[in-house]
């Protein structure tokens, strides 16, 4: 039975493994970008300028930090424990670690399980959980709305009218009879049903949509100044929300690890109207190494520190025994 349960597991590894290349061919193929077109890329590619590099570096993992700050904050105003900052930073970048598991379901259930051992009420752990993540997804929806809009004429003239309906549909998501019976559909698409005592209030969805909305735009001018770092020609608004539009295509791929292949996919086909298919191609791969260098540098770091403190309180157990 263990084994026909372990096989089972790993075929469907197999399976979102061989959906996530099939999907990231597809795009990629529409695009038009070849190996070949990434190994004749100029040399510069190779080179960046380090200042800019680093200031973007810099800003993305502020726009980290602020993200795992504003969850702290959303917990204590549903009702919960005021965290110190870095008990909150700690927590939310250990459980990042879990979008690198294929499922969304793991970042959001890590969120739930350290929050509860950092005494956050276990209804409370989850429902904030669920909440940061459905906000800054629809955040960064804001954002990357705009990728429709970009340089004039690139999307023959629909782009605008695309980007407000975007932005149309996320409004009317935000109000409050609507909001909650999304978050209602949230908790079950996550295998959780909503607690009793669990109730954000009327102005919740809407305030803190716009609140996540500016922490994206601190992502998208990370990448952005990334990009020009290489010394990519083009306006923020071409490639910044690109970013960000290519995070929540690549969220909505369930089955690829933190959207892995299909998010770079996705920014090829954003970005390649600006650039070109190839520097698109070689613009995405750099993303992905520097997004997530970023990003696993303090989570391995938190993560580090939460099984050594986590450690030493099991010995301590064991003294008093």
């Amino acid at each position: 039975m263990a084994d026909r349960r372990a096989l089972r597991r790993w075929g469907i590894r197999g399976l979102q493994l061989v959906l996530t290349a099939v999907v990231t061919w597809f795009i990629v193929d529409r695009v038009g970008v070849t190996a070949g077109d990434l190994v004749h890329l100029d040399p510069r590619w190779l080179r960046p300028e380090w200042g800019s590099f680093l200031l973007a570096s810099g800003l993305l993992l502020v726009g980290f930090v602020l993200s795992a700050l504003l969850w702290g904050r959303m917990v204590r105003e549903l009702g919960g424990p005021e965290l110190h900052p870095m008990e909150s930073a700690s927590i939310y970048f250990t459980s990042n670690l879990g979008r690198y598991v294929p499922g969304k379901i793991w970042q959001l259930a890590g969120l739930a399980y350290l929050s509860r051992k950092a005494g956050v009420p276990a209804s409370l752990a989850t429902g904030s959980a669920v909440l940061v993540q459905a906000t800054s997804l629809a955040g960064a929806t804001v954002v990357g709305a705009w990728a429709l809009v970009g340089t004039p004429g690139a999307t023959g003239g629909w782009g605008g009218w695309a980007a407000g309906a975007i932005l149309l549909l996320v409004a009317v998501t935000t109000l409050p009879p609507v909001f909650r019976r999304l978050v209602a559909l949230w908790f079950r698409l996550t295998g959780d049903e909503v607690p009793e005592d669990f109730g954000p209030g009327a102005g919740f969805g809407a305030r803190w949509v716009l609140v996540f909305a500016a922490n994206w735009v601190v992502y998208a001018a990370s990448f952005w100044i990334m990009a020009r770092s290489f010394r990519v020609a083009g306006s923020f608004l071409a490639l910044g929300p690109a970013f960000a539009a290519a995070y929540v295509l690549g969220y909505v791929m369930i089955f690829a690890p933190a959207g892995g292949g299909v998010r770079e996919g996705f920014l090829v086909a954003l970005l390649t109207p600006y650039l070109g298919a190839a520097p698109s191609g070689a613009l995405a791969v750099l993303a992905r190494i520097w997004s997530t260098g970023v990003e696993l540098v303090p989570a391995a770091f938190f993560w580090t520190r939460h099984m050594a403190v986590g450690g030493a309180s099991l010995g301590e157990e064991g003294s008093h025994e």
